[in-house]
């Protein structure tokens, strides 16, 4: 029997809850595919044979060959597929963005919509977390001790591949919740907190071990690793060190960075009444920055009460590095854009209070090293901005407490550690990937590297042996 073939040009269209609704709070905003709709966007797919999506994502998903799973209803079949090469699939089936990296390659893309790559890897993942009662079986031991620092998508990619091949991990997390930047950065409503521990309950299932509230650099060394026997070690430890303008008012009450507001709001549950995480509930909010950090910090403080939330940001739409399905569902949901923006100060009142933030209006001039036009400030075109609160979203570095307790570990001036072709650092057996190496970049990027440090682990120990 011939395969159906569903000629749209359009995407089967993803069921969301409505703005006006889901503004006012957590819940996940995408609510994912039904069978019938994932059937019907999986028969889009023309199954080529050189497949280019596969080589647009980062960790090499075998995408045609589970799409066509999906088209047969084999949908655990179309699992078992997406987990030879990636760790996390329900989580990157909702945080990747496709639309850079697989889905650019998808030929449908040629004459209309790509073909809806993460939105089925999603369903596919979701299927098989509600439906799948089975436990993982755990890999026959090889009895060799590996150590990853950071329990973040880089950190539990490497773990993950490592305890398949039979190695015994530990993941030692600074946090007292596993998932790095999937718990303390990504809101609920676009990342179920509950889709995380289920992720992470299946590497623990392979045998890994998670020891959290473990800072190495504080409460043990990297060296002090392998004192204790380990006889590699993967940091994986993030980009969490935030960046400020360096302009007035940075230190007034009501100034934060987008980590710490969305750590308070995420992982601490500051949206649930619950739990007792102090976090202010301005009514008018400033958001710097055109990230996808950005975009998450204006909604939680859309869903947090404040009446008008503002995204400041010196560039056009057309530059904006955040999702554009995130740019979308900001501006559905209230959020006020300035684009060609830049603060200059922040303006307090007597009791050293945020009271407005002042701008001056932007033009974009010849395109810098980034490929996007540069934008230079426009004379004696200052604004204010009345605002309670202003979130610094612009971008993040690596934290030095590894680097400063390491010895013979380099690091390049942006404080990222230097790797060879095979994730090794300029320490003997310690290997590194993720934020630490690139600087803040995507889940799906970090993974990648955690799997390409896990080959380049095995292959380093296979070597010792």
């Amino acid at each position: 029997m011939d395969k159906k073939f569903n000629k749209a040009l359009k995407k089967i269209a993803m069921p969301e809850l409505e703005p006006d609704v889901r503004n006012k709070n957590f819940e996940e905003v995408s609510l994912g595919y039904t069978v019938e709709m994932a059937i019907n966007e999986a028969e889009r797919c023309l199954n080529c044979k050189h497949k280019p999506c596969v080589n647009g994502c980062p960790v090499n998903v075998r995408i045609p060959e589970f799409i066509e799973k999906i088209v047969s209803k084999e949908f655990e079949e179309a699992y078992s597929i997406i987990k030879t090469t990636n760790t996390l699939p329900a989580i990157c089936g909702r945080v990747c963005p496709q639309e850079t990296q697989c889905e650019s390659k998808c030929v449908r893309g040629i004459k209309g919509e790509p073909v809806a790559i993460g939105r089925l890897e999603r369903f596919v993942a979701d299927y098989h977390l509600n439906n799948n009662s089975k436990k993982t079986e755990k890999p026959h031991s090889n009895g060799i001790k590996v150590a990853v620092v950071g329990a973040g998508p880089a950190g539990l990619s490497c773990a993950g591949d490592l305890a398949v091949l039979g190695y015994d991990v530990t993941v030692f997390e600074a946090f007292h919740s596993a998932g790095g930047v999937l718990v303390y950065g990504i809101p609920q409503f676009r990342l179920p907190k509950e889709i995380v521990e289920k992720e992470v309950s299946a590497l623990k299932e392979l045998g890994v071990k998670i020891e959290t509230n473990m800072v190495i650099g504080k409460i043990l060394s990297v060296d002090e690793l392998f004192e204790q026997g380990f006889k590699a070690c993967f940091i994986g430890s993030g980009a969490g060190l935030p960046r400020f303008m360096g302009i007035d008012g940075e230190g007034l009450v009501g100034v934060f960075s987008a980590n710490e507001y969305l750590t308070r709001t995420n992982l601490m549950k500051a949206y649930n009444n619950k739990y007792d995480t102090p976090i202010m509930h301005s009514s008018a909010v400033a958001v710097v920055g055109g990230g996808n950090v950005a975009m998450d910090a204006a909604r939680c403080a859309k869903r947090l009460g404040a009446e008008k939330v503002y995204v400041i940001y010196r560039r056009t739409f057309d530059e904006m590095p955040a999702r554009k399905e995130e740019v979308h569902h900001a501006i559905d949901e209230g959020i006020i854009f300035k684009c060609l923006s830049n603060p200059v100060r922040i303006l307090g009142d007597k009791d050293g209070r945020v009271k407005a933030v002042e701008c001056i209006e932007m033009e974009l001039g010849e395109q810098d090293s980034s490929g996007r036009r540069f934008p230079y400030e426009k004379k004696n075109s200052e604004f204010l901005i009345e605002v309670q609160s202003v979130i610094m979203a612009i971008g993040t570095s690596p934290n030095p407490l590894i680097r400063n307790t390491t010895m013979g570990i380099e690091t390049n001036k942006k404080g990222c550690f230097v790797v060879d072709d095979y994730m090794q650092t300029t320490k003997d057996g310690v290997f590194a990937g993720g934020d630490a190496v690139t600087g803040a970049a995507t889940v799906i990027l970090a993974m990648g590297a955690g799997k390409k440090a896990a080959k380049g682990i095995d292959e380093y120990l296979q070597l010792k042996k």
